[in-house]
Protein backbone atom coordinates (compact mmCIF):
# COMPACT_ATOMS: atom_id res chain seq x y z
CA UNK A 1 0.00 0.00 0.00
CA UNK A 2 1.56 3.47 -1.35
CA UNK A 3 0.53 4.91 2.52
CA UNK A 4 2.64 2.28 4.16
CA UNK A 5 6.35 1.88 5.02
CA UNK A 6 7.88 -1.53 6.19
CA UNK A 7 10.30 -1.53 8.72
CA UNK A 8 13.07 -3.91 9.87
CA UNK A 9 13.96 -2.51 13.47
CA UNK A 10 16.31 -3.72 16.24
CA UNK A 11 17.84 -2.88 19.77
CA UNK A 12 21.18 -1.76 18.97
CA UNK A 13 23.99 -3.02 22.13
CA UNK A 14 27.17 -1.99 20.25
CA UNK A 15 30.18 -0.86 21.59
CA UNK A 16 30.20 2.08 19.51
CA UNK A 17 26.30 2.31 17.15
CA UNK A 18 27.81 5.04 15.21
CA UNK A 19 29.68 2.14 13.28
CA UNK A 20 26.37 0.29 12.98
CA UNK A 21 25.07 3.51 11.42
CA UNK A 22 27.87 3.24 8.94
CA UNK A 23 27.86 -0.29 8.24
CA UNK A 24 23.62 0.31 7.21
CA UNK A 25 24.70 3.14 5.43
CA UNK A 26 27.45 0.82 3.37
CA UNK A 27 24.40 -1.33 2.45
CA UNK A 28 22.74 1.13 0.72
CA UNK A 29 19.70 1.14 3.10
CA UNK A 30 16.93 3.90 4.32
CA UNK A 31 17.75 4.42 8.08
CA UNK A 32 17.29 6.16 11.16
CA UNK A 33 18.58 5.80 14.83
CA UNK A 34 17.09 6.84 18.00
CA UNK A 35 18.20 6.69 21.17
CA UNK A 36 15.34 5.99 23.82
CA UNK A 37 16.35 8.73 27.42
CA UNK A 38 14.57 6.34 29.53
CA UNK A 39 16.45 3.11 28.92
CA UNK A 40 19.26 4.13 27.44
CA UNK A 41 19.25 1.89 24.59
CA UNK A 42 19.59 2.78 20.92
CA UNK A 43 17.34 1.38 18.12
CA UNK A 44 17.85 1.15 14.44
CA UNK A 45 14.97 1.52 12.19
CA UNK A 46 15.53 0.35 8.73
CA UNK A 47 12.62 1.75 6.00
CA UNK A 48 11.39 0.06 2.66
CA UNK A 49 8.36 0.69 0.19
CA UNK A 50 7.29 -3.15 0.12
CA UNK A 51 6.84 -5.82 3.03
CA UNK A 52 9.06 -8.38 0.72
CA UNK A 53 12.23 -5.46 0.58
CA UNK A 54 11.80 -5.44 4.60
CA UNK A 55 12.38 -9.44 4.92
CA UNK A 56 15.08 -9.57 2.72
CA UNK A 57 16.62 -6.97 4.98
CA UNK A 58 15.68 -8.85 7.97
CA UNK A 59 16.94 -11.97 6.58
CA UNK A 60 20.59 -10.20 5.02
CA UNK A 61 21.05 -8.89 8.89
CA UNK A 62 20.48 -12.24 10.65
CA UNK A 63 23.52 -13.67 7.86
CA UNK A 64 25.61 -10.31 9.00
CA UNK A 65 25.13 -11.02 12.55
CA UNK A 66 28.15 -13.78 13.15
CA UNK A 67 30.46 -11.31 10.92
CA UNK A 68 29.52 -7.88 12.36
CA UNK A 69 29.73 -9.41 16.10
CA UNK A 70 33.47 -9.48 15.73
CA UNK A 71 33.49 -5.41 15.27
CA UNK A 72 31.74 -5.43 18.56
CA UNK A 73 28.57 -4.92 16.61
CA UNK A 74 25.62 -6.47 19.22
CA UNK A 75 22.06 -6.38 18.34
CA UNK A 76 19.04 -7.66 19.28
CA UNK A 77 15.71 -9.72 17.24
CA UNK A 78 15.22 -8.01 14.02
CA UNK A 79 11.22 -7.16 13.50
CA UNK A 80 9.38 -6.45 10.45
CA UNK A 81 6.75 -3.91 11.09
CA UNK A 82 4.33 -1.90 9.51
CA UNK A 83 4.19 2.30 9.71
CA UNK A 84 1.97 4.87 8.36
CA UNK A 85 3.70 7.09 6.34
CA UNK A 86 1.67 10.49 8.05
CA UNK A 87 3.19 8.66 11.23
CA UNK A 88 6.63 8.73 10.58
CA UNK A 89 6.57 12.46 9.46
CA UNK A 90 4.86 13.31 12.23
CA UNK A 91 8.02 11.19 14.14
CA UNK A 92 10.45 13.92 12.32
CA UNK A 93 8.32 16.98 14.09
CA UNK A 94 9.66 15.62 17.32
CA UNK A 95 13.28 14.83 16.36
CA UNK A 96 13.51 17.45 13.83
CA UNK A 97 14.22 21.13 15.72
CA UNK A 98 15.47 24.26 14.29
CA UNK A 99 19.43 24.81 14.71
CA UNK A 100 22.02 27.62 14.53
CA UNK A 101 24.91 26.72 12.89
CA UNK A 102 26.10 30.54 13.11
CA UNK A 103 24.63 34.00 12.90
CA UNK A 104 24.76 33.86 9.37
CA UNK A 105 23.45 30.44 8.78
CA UNK A 106 20.29 28.17 10.24
CA UNK A 107 18.35 25.41 9.52
CA UNK A 108 14.26 25.00 10.19
CA UNK A 109 11.78 22.24 9.41
CA UNK A 110 8.98 23.97 7.67
CA UNK A 111 6.64 23.17 10.42
CA UNK A 112 8.48 25.89 12.48
CA UNK A 113 8.34 29.10 11.84
CA UNK A 114 11.69 30.38 12.31
CA UNK A 115 12.40 33.70 13.86
CA UNK A 116 15.51 34.70 11.63
CA UNK A 117 18.32 36.75 13.32
CA UNK A 118 19.18 40.18 10.93
CA UNK A 119 20.87 38.67 7.83
CA UNK A 120 21.21 35.08 8.47
CA UNK A 121 20.39 32.95 6.29
CA UNK A 122 17.57 30.13 6.72
CA UNK A 123 17.38 26.81 4.91
CA UNK A 124 14.31 25.39 5.15
CA UNK A 125 14.72 21.48 5.22
CA UNK A 126 12.11 18.44 4.84
CA UNK A 127 13.83 15.21 5.15
CA UNK A 128 13.41 12.27 3.90
CA UNK A 129 14.46 8.82 5.21
CA UNK A 130 17.89 8.98 6.28
CA UNK A 131 19.24 11.96 4.32
CA UNK A 132 21.17 14.75 6.00
CA UNK A 133 18.96 17.28 8.51
CA UNK A 134 21.86 19.07 9.62
CA UNK A 135 21.29 17.47 13.17
CA UNK A 136 24.58 14.70 12.48
CA UNK A 137 27.92 15.96 13.87
CA UNK A 138 29.46 15.36 10.12
CA UNK A 139 26.47 17.98 8.03
CA UNK A 140 27.20 19.94 11.13
CA UNK A 141 30.71 20.49 10.23
CA UNK A 142 30.47 20.74 6.63
CA UNK A 143 27.83 23.76 6.95
CA UNK A 144 30.32 25.54 9.53
CA UNK A 145 33.05 25.28 7.00
CA UNK A 146 31.07 26.14 4.26
CA UNK A 147 30.11 29.26 6.54
CA UNK A 148 33.67 29.86 7.25
CA UNK A 149 34.89 30.09 4.20
CA UNK A 150 31.66 32.20 2.35
CA UNK A 151 33.21 35.26 4.24
CA UNK A 152 36.20 35.27 2.24
CA UNK A 153 34.82 34.08 -1.15
CA UNK A 154 36.38 34.65 -4.48
CA UNK A 155 34.69 36.14 -7.40
CA UNK A 156 32.76 33.99 -9.47
CA UNK A 157 32.91 31.12 -6.57
CA UNK A 158 31.93 27.40 -7.56
CA UNK A 159 31.27 24.79 -5.44
CA UNK A 160 30.99 20.96 -5.37
CA UNK A 161 28.59 18.72 -3.20
CA UNK A 162 29.75 15.38 -3.32
CA UNK A 163 27.25 12.82 -2.28
CA UNK A 164 24.56 15.32 -1.74
CA UNK A 165 21.47 13.51 0.29
CA UNK A 166 18.82 16.47 0.96
CA UNK A 167 21.12 18.99 -0.83
CA UNK A 168 21.51 20.86 2.30
CA UNK A 169 25.25 21.62 1.83
CA UNK A 170 24.49 23.36 -1.52
CA UNK A 171 21.49 25.07 -0.99
CA UNK A 172 23.43 26.58 2.09
CA UNK A 173 26.61 27.57 -0.52
CA UNK A 174 24.22 29.12 -3.02
CA UNK A 175 22.50 30.89 0.35
CA UNK A 176 26.04 32.03 1.18
CA UNK A 177 26.72 33.58 -1.83
CA UNK A 178 28.40 30.91 -4.16
CA UNK A 179 28.22 31.59 -7.19
CA UNK A 180 28.10 27.78 -8.99
CA UNK A 181 26.95 25.31 -7.17
CA UNK A 182 26.65 21.30 -8.45
CA UNK A 183 25.91 18.51 -6.75
CA UNK A 184 25.29 14.86 -7.30
CA UNK A 185 24.43 11.85 -5.84
CA UNK A 186 24.29 7.70 -5.92
CA UNK A 187 20.82 7.70 -5.42
CA UNK A 188 17.98 9.43 -7.39
CA UNK A 189 15.68 9.13 -4.23
CA UNK A 190 18.05 11.59 -2.53
CA UNK A 191 19.05 13.96 -5.92
CA UNK A 192 15.09 14.44 -5.79
CA UNK A 193 14.47 14.73 -2.53
CA UNK A 194 17.45 17.51 -2.93
CA UNK A 195 15.65 19.28 -5.67
CA UNK A 196 12.59 19.00 -3.95
CA UNK A 197 14.31 21.05 -0.72
CA UNK A 198 15.69 23.72 -3.36
CA UNK A 199 12.62 24.50 -4.72
CA UNK A 200 11.12 25.02 -1.28
CA UNK A 201 14.03 26.98 -0.47
CA UNK A 202 13.64 28.98 -4.00
CA UNK A 203 17.29 28.28 -4.99
CA UNK A 204 17.16 27.07 -8.60
CA UNK A 205 20.59 27.34 -9.86
CA UNK A 206 21.86 24.08 -8.49
CA UNK A 207 23.24 21.54 -11.44
CA UNK A 208 22.03 18.31 -10.07
CA UNK A 209 22.79 14.92 -10.91
CA UNK A 210 22.81 11.26 -10.16
CA UNK A 211 26.02 8.94 -10.19
CA UNK A 212 28.72 7.25 -8.02
CA UNK A 213 31.74 9.52 -7.62
CA UNK A 214 34.01 7.39 -10.06
CA UNK A 215 31.52 8.16 -13.15
CA UNK A 216 30.44 11.38 -12.18
CA UNK A 217 31.19 14.37 -14.81
CA UNK A 218 31.02 17.42 -14.56
CA UNK A 219 32.76 18.11 -18.00
CA UNK A 220 36.14 19.96 -17.26
CA UNK A 221 34.32 22.10 -14.35
CA UNK A 222 37.15 22.75 -11.49
CA UNK A 223 35.65 24.01 -8.33
CA UNK A 224 37.07 26.54 -5.40
CA UNK A 225 35.53 24.21 -2.99
CA UNK A 226 34.70 20.56 -2.88
CA UNK A 227 32.63 18.91 0.03
CA UNK A 228 32.21 15.61 0.27
CA UNK A 229 30.35 14.32 3.61
CA UNK A 230 30.24 10.23 2.52
CA UNK A 231 32.12 7.12 4.12
CA UNK A 232 35.49 6.92 4.73
CA UNK A 233 35.97 4.07 1.89
CA UNK A 234 34.41 6.23 -0.54
CA UNK A 235 36.58 8.84 0.21
CA UNK A 236 39.75 7.00 -0.30
CA UNK A 237 38.17 5.29 -3.29
CA UNK A 238 37.48 8.43 -4.56
CA UNK A 239 40.80 10.60 -3.55
CA UNK A 240 41.83 11.27 -7.38
CA UNK A 241 38.94 11.93 -8.71
CA UNK A 242 38.05 14.76 -6.22
CA UNK A 243 41.23 15.83 -6.64
CA UNK A 244 41.06 16.53 -10.36
CA UNK A 245 37.50 18.47 -10.12
CA UNK A 246 39.14 20.60 -7.63
CA UNK A 247 41.15 24.49 -8.60
CA UNK A 248 44.97 24.18 -7.36
CA UNK A 249 44.93 26.42 -3.92
CA UNK A 250 41.24 25.06 -3.21
CA UNK A 251 39.61 23.91 -0.45
CA UNK A 252 38.75 20.72 0.32
CA UNK A 253 36.46 19.77 3.15
CA UNK A 254 35.92 15.95 4.03
CA UNK A 255 33.26 14.61 6.85
CA UNK A 256 31.28 11.30 7.01
CA UNK A 257 34.42 10.00 8.77
CA UNK A 258 35.26 8.00 11.83
CA UNK A 259 37.48 9.08 14.20
CA UNK A 260 39.49 5.61 14.37
CA UNK A 261 39.61 6.11 10.51
CA UNK A 262 40.35 10.11 10.31
CA UNK A 263 44.12 9.49 10.36
CA UNK A 264 44.04 6.81 7.49
CA UNK A 265 41.88 9.91 5.35
CA UNK A 266 44.50 12.32 6.29
CA UNK A 267 47.70 10.54 5.62
CA UNK A 268 46.30 9.61 1.78
CA UNK A 269 44.99 12.90 1.40
CA UNK A 270 48.22 14.85 2.63
CA UNK A 271 50.27 12.57 0.52
CA UNK A 272 48.17 13.93 -2.63
CA UNK A 273 49.11 17.71 -2.29
CA UNK A 274 46.48 19.01 0.86
CA UNK A 275 47.34 20.33 3.55
CA UNK A 276 44.70 20.29 6.87
CA UNK A 277 43.31 23.38 7.77
CA UNK A 278 41.32 22.39 10.35
CA UNK A 279 39.23 19.38 12.35
CA UNK A 280 36.89 18.74 14.91
CA UNK A 281 35.45 15.94 16.36
CA UNK A 282 32.03 15.61 17.75
CA UNK A 283 30.54 12.02 18.57
CA UNK A 284 33.43 10.08 17.13
CA UNK A 285 33.00 11.41 13.90
CA UNK A 286 35.65 13.22 12.76
CA UNK A 287 35.78 16.14 9.89
CA UNK A 288 38.70 18.24 8.21
CA UNK A 289 39.15 20.92 6.05
CA UNK A 290 42.27 20.70 3.72
CA UNK A 291 43.95 23.39 1.34
CA UNK A 292 45.05 21.96 -2.18
CA UNK A 293 48.32 23.11 -2.33
CA UNK A 294 49.18 21.31 -6.06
Amino acid sequence: MEDLLYCCSFSDASGDTGITAELLSAMGWDFSSRLDAESGETWQTLYFSTKPEAEEAKTKLEELRPIWKELDIVFGDVAVTELKKENWAESWKIHFKPMEISERLAITPPWVDFPAKPGQKVIILNPGLSFGTGQHATTKFCLSKLDEIAQTLPENSSMLDAGCGSGILAIAAVKLGWKEVFAFDIDPDAVRISQENSAENQVDSIHYATAPLLEYSCGNKMFDCIAANILSSALLAGKNKLLSMLKPGGTLILAGIQDAEFEIVKKSFCASGCELISTAEENGWRGGMFHYNK
